[in-house]
C-alpha cells in the first residue's frame, strides 16, 4: 500500500539530515517504495557529461550499467531535461535531477503501473534527491569518484574547487559554461554568479598549461570575489588580479574578460584584459563588432604598464546572448591542421540555440564537437560561458526596445 506522498517525502528529508552520502541511494529506494514504486536508481553525469554512471547504494544499482548520454532513453532526459518513458516491463520513468537549472544527472523509477500520481510523486522524490545530492557533496568524494572516469591532474583538481555550478539562473537571466580538458585543465577558468540584482561573468586565460597557470587562474578567481564581496568595481577587480598575480607570480600573465550584467535595465559592462572579445547573439544571429572593443594588456605585468582600463558597455535587448570564450576554442586543431575557428564556433552555437536546445545542452554538444575535431585530445583548453538576458518584456522599458543595442566606453573607475 502506498503512503500519502507529503507524508514520505517528509520522512525522506528529516531522515536525509543525518545520511551519510553512500546512505542516500537506498534512502531514496526506500522512499520510492513508500510512494507505491517498485524501485528507485540514482544516475550521475559524469564531468565530460558523456555518461549517466549509477549511485551504487541498492541491489539494484549494483547491477547498473553506466549509460550513455547519447542514445539512450536516460540520456534524452538528461539533455532535454524532461521526463521520459521506457515501455519495457516492469514500466519504467527517467526523470531528470535538476539543482535549480543545472542539469546533474537522472532518476529511473520502475513500477508495476505507472498512474498520474505516482508520476508526481516521482517529481517530487526527484527534486528531493537532487538538493540532497547538491547539499552532501560539499563534504563527500563518493559524488566525486562516481562522476569521474579517470584521475586528475592536480592543477584541474584546483581549478574545479575555485568553480562554481556550470548552470545558474533565474526567471530573468541564465548563464552557462563548459570547460575542457576536464580532467587537465591548468589556465582556463570561468566564474558567473547572481548579485543584487546583477550577474556577474568572468572568463580567464593563465599563460601555460601546468600547475603554476592553474594557481593563477586560482588566483585570479579568488582576487576577483574578494573585490567584488567588498563592492568593488570592475577596474578594482581588474587591478586587483594584476597586483595579485605581479607579487606572488611574477612573469605569470593572464588574459580575461570581467563582465556585469544589469538585470533590470539589460546594460552589460566588461573590461576585456588581451582576451578574445564576447560575441552577442540576437535572434540566433552573431551581431558583428558589437562587443570588439580595443585590446588591453593582460593582468599581471603590475602598476605602470596599463595606468587605467577601460569599461565598455552596451545595451542589451531582451532575449540577447553574450558569449565568452577563451581561444582554446577556437585554436583547437584537426590532424590536417584546420582550426576550429570563429566562423563554426558561431554556426554551431546559433544553429543549436535555434534548434531550441537548452544553453548547457548547446555548450555539452559544442564541446564535444571540439574534441571530435581535435580526435578527443585539446592542446590547449577551452571554456565557455554563454549568458542570456530574459526578463519579462512588460518589466523593460519601451526605450530599450526602441533604441536597440548601443555600444560605448567609458574610463575606468567605473562598472
Amino acid at each position: 500500500m502506498a503512503e500519502e506522498p507529503g507524508a514520505a517525502l517528509a520522512l525522506f528529508l528529516e531522515r536525509s539530515h543525518a545520511a551519510s552520502p553512500r546512505q542516500v541511494p537506498q534512502l531514496v529506494d526506500e522512499t520510492a517504495r513508500r510512494l507505491g514504486m517498485a524501485s528507485a536508481v540514482v544516475y550521475l553525469a559524469d564531468v565530460q557529461e558523456d555518461q549517466l554512471v549509477p549511485l551504487f547504494g541498492t541491489a539494484e544499482g549494483q547491477g547498473e550499467a553506466a549509460l550513455a548520454v547519447e542514445g539512450t532513453v536516460a540520456g534524452w532526459a538528461y539533455r532535454t531535461m524532461s521526463l521520459r518513458l521506457s515501455p519495457r516491463r516492469p514500466q519504467a520513468v527517467w526523470l531528470p535531477l535538476v539543482d535549480g537549472i543545472a542539469r546533474i544527472g537522472v532518476l529511473r523509477v520502475t513500477a508495476d503501473q505507472l498512474t498520474p500520481a505516482l508520476l508526481d510523486g516521482a517529481t517530487q522524490l526527484a527534486a528531493v534527491t537532487a538538493l540532497t545530492i547538491v547539499s552532501k557533496s560539499g563534504f563527500s568524494d563518493l559524488f566525486s569518484r562516481t562522476t569521474r572516469r579517470r584521475p586528475m591532474t592536480t592543477a584541474a583538481e584546483m581549478v574545479w574547487a575555485f568553480l562554481p555550478p556550470r548552470t545558474l539562473g533565474t526567471d530573468t537571466v541564465t548563464s552557462s559554461a563548459v570547460l575542457e580538458p576536464a580532467y587537465e585543465v591548468g589556465g582556463d577558468a570561468f566564474d558567473h554568479g547572481l548579485d543584487d540584482g546583477r550577474l556577474h561573468l568572468t572568463v580567464v586565460d593563465a599563460m601555460g598549461h601546468d600547475l603554476a597557470a592553474g594557481l593563477a587562474s586560482a588566483v585570479a578567481l579568488a582576487g576577483c570575489r574578494a573585490t567584488r564581496r567588498a563592492g568593488g568595481t570592475l577596474t578594482d577587480i581588474a587591478d586587483r588580479i594584476d597586483e595579485d598575480l605581479h607579487r606572488w607570480r611574477p612573469g605569470g600573465l593572464l588574459t580575461g574578460v570581467f563582465a556585469h550584467l544589469d538585470l533590470d535595465t539589460g546594460q552589460l559592462s566588461w573590461i576585456n584584459a588581451g582576451h578574445p572579445p564576447p560575441l552577442l547573439i540576437r535572434a540566433h544571429h552573431v551581431v558583428t563588432g558589437r562587443l570588439e572593443a580595443h585590446g588591453e594588456l593582460p593582468l599581471g605585468l603590475g602598476p605602470g604598464y596599463q595606468p587605467s582600463r577601460t569599461v565598455h558597455r552596451a545595451q542589451l535587448e531582451p532575449g540577447d546572448r553574450v558569449l565568452i570564450h577563451t581561444d582554446g576554442i577556437t585554436e583547437a586543431r584537426s590532424a590536417t591542421g584546420r582550426r576550429f575557428g570563429e566562423d563554426r564556433l558561431v554556426d554551431f552555437v546559433t544553429r543549436s540555440l535555434a534548434a531550441g536546445e537548452p544553453a548547457p545542452e548547446a555548450l555539452r554538444r559544442l564541446v564535444h564537437a571540439i574534441l571530435d575535431h581535435h580526435h578527443g585530445r585539446l592542446q590547449d583548453d577551452a571554456t565557455i560561458v554563454l549568458a542570456e538576458w530574459h526578463p519579462n518584456t512588460d518589466n523593460t522599458t519601451r526605450e530599450h526596445t526602441a533604441t536597440g543595442l548601443r555600444s560605448d566606453s567609458s574610463t575606468a573607475g567605473s562598472g
